[in-house]
């Protein structure tokens, strides 16, 4: 569904690019209360993680000035008795909210798009009448996005035609996003747009979300999956019980051994890497970890992607084993040299390792690795050690 607002005609939307998102908000609720300070960049995907009932949708909802849902999170954008979400919103230096200054200006004011769960179109309109009325709702001043910059970026021109009981799940869906953006938000926020959707129709439409950024729109995307954040996140917030327990870049998020994400079972580092070479013959792709290192390369499953396009990989640390020297006699192709960051004991004989790729400069790529700790006792595995990384597997995240 999109929440399609008429733009504040007196205050045209600020230009695409830089800037940051503020959010410092407060709600108490029976049994629940949110306190949390945001400062997210005003560019690409922001994703705010955790499980249901820790207030994502309560922030996305403040952000949107819906007010608070009682109970906390779980009932969705458009949930019941709203109550006013106090402190302050600021997007590009624009100030949406400040309850010190009495500052409130009404959702129908806030030059935003929303996309929820569940893509609730016009069923009386075509997809054509539909991406219109989203563009019929800004003044043409303050058109910044156009029906040529949206159709082919969600992939929707063959359905222009068609209405919406003819379209599958994924494809109501991403016309949603299509009618959401040529409102030409300063903001689209999505509240778990891909929940009510099965694993195919997931798959049609996360390529078309990990294009948003070529619109120029930031984004704010709540989800409970894992899957989704990794592919998605350019910025990471995790979030529990109504606070922050971390944000900060996706990429360096995912490996930091204080955040909770790297003490799950699936406990991964995701990479961004460039595409190198394909060996069809082999079933294999080359890609390239490391701009400022070229000889950081990983081997993995044959992809559709060309040389020299960008992609994310997914590598699970149970899938990284570590050795002193460099194996010449071992069925696993990736061998990278690395340096231990930082060393975690967790359960009973079991040790994880944050490990940074190459030499170990300061924007070197990192990986996790979880070993025995008696493989680790036996090789002397300590906070500056130089080791190679055995990567055993890698998931293709886009590509």
């Amino acid at each position: 569904m999109s929440l399609l607002n008429p733009m504040n005609p007196t205050c045209p939307p600020p230009a695409p690019g830089g800037g940051t998102i503020e959010a410092d908000l407060r709600v108490c609720h029976p049994g629940f209360s949110l306190d949390v300070a945001l400062r997210l960049p005003a560019q690409g995907v922001s994703v705010l993680l955790g499980p249901s009932g820790c207030g994502k949708t309560t922030v996305l909802r403040a952000l949107a000035g819906l007010g608070s849902t009682q109970g906390g999170g779980g009932g969705g954008l458009l949930g019941r008795t709203p109550q006013r979400v106090q402190g302050r919103v600021c997007v590009r230096g624009e100030v949406w909210q400040d309850d010190a200054l009495g500052v409130w200006r009404p959702v129908h004011q806030r030059p935003l798009g929303v996309v929820f769960q569940e893509a609730s179109l016009f069923e009386h309109l075509t997809v054509q009448g539909n991406l219109d009325y989203g563009w019929r709702r800004v003044p043409p001043a303050q058109r910044r996005l156009r029906h040529d910059d949206v159709i082919p970026l969600l992939g929707i021109g063959h359905l222009l035609q068609r209405r919406p009981h003819g379209l599958s799940g994924g494809e109501r869906q991403r016309v949603a996003i299509a009618r959401a953006l040529l409102t030409s938000p300063a903001l689209l926020l999505m509240d778990e747009p891909l929940s009510a959707l099965d694993a195919a129709r997931k798959a049609e439409v996360l390529p078309c979300l990990e294009r948003l950024g070529q619109a120029g729109v930031p984004v704010v995307y709540v989800t409970h999956a894992l899957d989704e954040a990794a592919r998605l996140a350019d910025h990471l917030v995790l979030m529990h019980e109504g606070r922050v327990q971390a944000a900060g870049p996706a990429s360096a998020l995912w490996t930091r051994l204080d955040v909770p994400l790297s003490q799950l079972d699936e406990a991964a580092a995701v990479l961004s890497a460039t595409v190198v070479a394909h060996e069809p013959p082999q079933g294999l792709s080359l890609l390239r970890v490391s701009d400022s290192a070229p000889g950081l390369t990983l081997w993995t499953g044959l992809c559709t992607a060309p040389p020299g396009a960008s992609i994310k990989v997914r590598v699970a640390a149970r899938d990284v084993s570590v050795s002193l020297s460099r194996a010449t006699d071992s069925s696993i192709l990736n061998t990278l040299p690395a340096v231990v960051v930082e060393v975690r004991e967790d359960a009973v004989g079991s040790v994880t390792l944050c490990l940074a790729l190459g030499e170990g400069g300061a924007n070197a790529p990192h990986l996790l690795a979880r070993v025995t700790r008696r493989s680790a006792e036996h090789l002397g595995l300590r906070p500056g050690r130089p080791v190679f990384a055995q990567v055993k597997g890698v998931a293709l995240l886009r590509g």
